[in-house]
């Protein structure tokens, strides 16, 4: 993974890493993204890789990455050379909350993404008494763990698609922030 770039294009390719625990609407809400269309979806087991595209200059390669405990062992593999990191809480899910906060915790960790943007998605904004993404906030200790990063936590709906596209387009401008700010053209190659 990494940031690539064709040079006869200008466009940009971002890798993002999308995690969270199983059942969080990981892999719904990355097609609702990629088609605007609700699809049902099974437990991805392994990953889903698809491209996005939300404005002309940059490319996002998103890898989504199951979310079973035997998986979660897993993630840190997933964590080289990536540009940005997408992390999907089941707002609803009072149960595993914890469990939830303990890999974000986790993840955060890995060398390979430190100061690497953080988009937390409160997803499934559309049950009653889901978690607002203020109290995610609060209870992830976001502002805590990624005092080193840019960050924002977007309350949405995978199944409707409410709330995605902001929160997609709030990390594609931290990741061109980001490489800007710290120089990094990680690896240049040419797109065919």
């Amino acid at each position: 993974m990494g940031l690539l770039s064709s040079k006869s294009s200008k466009v940009k390719q971002a890798q993002i890493l999308l995690l969270g625990l199983d059942s969080a609407g990981k892999s719904t809400l990355l097609y609702q993204l990629k088609l605007a269309q609700s699809v049902v979806t099974i437990p991805t087991i392994g990953f889903n890789v698809e491209m996005i595209q939300l404005e002309k200059s940059l490319l996002l390669t998103v890898w989504d990455v199951g979310g079973q405990e035997k998986m979660r062992t897993v993630w840190d593999y997933y964590c080289e050379n990536t540009d940005g990191l997408v992390y999907v809480v089941d707002s609803a899910d009072k149960r595993r909350l914890e469990d939830s906060r303990r890999e974000f915790e986790h993840i955060l960790k890995n060398e390979h993404i430190k100061n690497v943007p953080v988009i937390l998605l409160a997803n499934k904004q559309d049950i009653p008494g889901a978690f607002t993404a203020e109290d995610i906030t609060r209870i992830f200790k976001v502002k805590k763990l990624c005092c080193d990063r840019n960050w924002f936590v977007q309350p949405c709906c995978a199944i409707t698609g409410v709330g995605l596209t902001e929160g997609f387009r709030k990390l594609t401008g931290f990741v061109k922030s980001h490489v800007k700010s710290t120089g990094d053209t990680l690896a240049f190659f040419k797109q065919n």
